[in-house]
Parts: structure tokens; C-alpha cells; sequence
């Protein structure tokens, strides 16, 4: 077993213009096709070639030794859950999910401020996620660089946006609040975030 790249889950040019078939091309095909080549170099004729990446990240999270393999393992990771949580057409959380958010955050606009707010103010390359607690509560985080919740307890993400430069700095040069406020609005899949908050 070796990581795959996965397909992308839309057309290069379906989210356009908002984020260009320009930045996908960069992205998908250099960014992301990378940390799966690096992983897969790393892993060869190791204990871990032949485990799914979640046990690749985990188990690499663990030991310092490891932390080349845990940057590329979780980057494909997040990579991947960035592009199910695109969608080229305005979603809307499914009725469970929506009650969750009012619940959470007061409402569904309120929880998009939040949640740009928070993509905002992290500092430097990373990633926002909407995340289910072990309540069944919803919280906004950050992580750094290739930090996943995955290996955070109890932490279960719904939806990501990468906030590294290269995610939109084609589009929007130094601009992450348009970037940000583009994609919160009209790109978050829902549909995906509302499976997985019902999910288990």
C-alpha cells in the first residue's frame, strides 16, 4: 500500500473565480502531489509502508524521529480534507448540523465571522478547521504548519481551509480576509461537513 493522491472531487477551473484553475493546477498538482511523493519516498522499506495514512500520521506524531514523515503524512491529510470541504455551489448545513451551529456560535453568519476571524489571526502558514468535540459540540481551531486534529482527542473535523500562501496567494496576493470571506461564503460544502457530524 502506498498514499494515493486522490482525485479532486470538482473540475481545475469550478471553483473560479474565487480560486482560480491557476492555483489548483499549483496546488493540487505541485503542493499536494509533493507531500505524496515525499511520503511515500519516506516510508519505502519501513514499518509503515504498507498502513493507512491516519495510522502513518499517528503513529509519526509520536516520536521526533519521525517528524519528516509526520509534515508530509499530514499534509496530504489536510490537503484532502480541504478539497472535500470545497464545493463549486453554495451549500447549506443540513438541519441537524444547523442546529448545532445556532447552538454553538448563535447562528450560521455568526459562525462564518468567527470563522474567518480565526483564520485571521493565526499567524504564518496553517489551517482552520471546524471541529465536533466528544459532545457533539462545535468549535473553531487552528493548527500550524502540518498540525492535523487528528491527533488531537475527542477532536473530530467537519471542514478546513488552508491558509498557507500558496492555497491563494495567485488570486489574492497578500489578501487572506478575501480569500477567507470568498470561501466561507459561497464555497464550504456542507453537505460533507453535515455527513460527518452525523456520522458517528
Amino acid at each position: 500500500m502506498t498514499v494515493q493522491l486522490p482525485e479532486l472531487p470538482f473540475a481545475p477551473d469550478a471553483l473560479s473565480p474565487d480560486i482560480s484553475a491557476e492555483t489548483i493546477s499549483f496546488h493540487y498538482g505541485k503542493h499536494h502531489a509533493g507531500y505524496v511523493a515525499t511520503t511515500n519516498k519516506l516510508i519505502a522499506d519501513t514499518v509503515l509502508a504498507d498502513k493507512p495514512l491516519t495510522e502513518i500520521i499517528l503513529t509519526a506524531a509520536a516520536d521526533t524521529v519521525l517528524t519528516p514523515i509526520f509534515n508530509n503524512a499530514a499534509q496530504c491529510f489536510n490537503h484532502e480534507f480541504y478539497w472535500q470541504s470545497l464545493s463549486p455551489e453554495q451549500t447549506l448545513p443540513p438541519p441537524a448540523l444547523q442546529e448545532a451551529l445556532d447552538r454553538d456560535f448563535g447562528s450560521r453568519e455568526a459562525f462564518e465571522q468567527a470563522f474567518q476571524a480565526a483564520g485571521l489571526a493565526r499567524f504564518g502558514s496553517g489551517w482552520v478547521w471546524l471541529v465536533r468535540d466528544e459532545n457533539h459540540h462545535l468549535q473553531i481551531i487552528t493548527t500550524g504548519n502540518a498540525e492535523t486534529p487528528l491527533t488531537r482527542p475527542n477532536m473530530y473535523p467537519l471542514l478546513c481551509i488552508d491558509i498557507w500562501e500558496h492555497a491563494y496567494y495567485l488570486d489574492y496576493q497578500n489578501r487572506r480576509a478575501d480569500y477567507l470571506k470568498n470561501i466561507i461564503t459561497r464555497h464550504l460544502n456542507w453537505r460533507f461537513a453535515g455527513d460527518r457530524f452525523s456520522s458517528r
